[in-house]
């Protein structure tokens, strides 16, 4: 079990990446701000989609579907409200300022521990 945590944790890593960084659009970073905007919700989709993904290929313990696609809604719902918490936090600072990054560093680690939250629950 504790090489299934392991790999679950370098694939969640390479999937916040993948939506984070390389699936994320202007668009979706200029809207993540307005509370039910289709950037923020779809930035929160492509995270959720891949979350599914992830634990779709794992397969941890025969996890049922419904386990599955609840784990991933909960990524949804999670991913979307600490982007627009960080986005309004983050109003009018820009990256000289060091509350900028006390920001975008409680982002990711509410993202991360999101995804220890998952993986708790997938291998429980």
């Amino acid at each position: 079990m504790t090489l299934t945590v392991f790999i679950l944790l370098a694939l969640f890593g390479i999937k916040h990446f993948i939506a984070d960084f390389v699936m994320q659009y202007p668009y979706m970073i200029r809207e993540k701000g307005i509370y039910g905007a289709t950037g923020g919700l779809h930035h929160a989709i492509v995270h959720a989609c891949l979350t599914f993904f992830v634990l779709v290929m794992a397969c941890v313990n025969g996890a049922n579907g419904f386990i599955i696609i609840a784990l991933s809604f909960a990524d949804f719902v999670l991913h979307y409200h600490i982007d627009y918490f960080k986005q309004k936090l983050n109003r009018g600072l820009t990256t000289a300022d060091r509350q900028f990054w006390i920001y975008l560093g409680l982002d990711q680690a509410l993202h991360y521990l999101t995804y220890i939250g998952i993986i708790y629950v997938i291998t429980s």
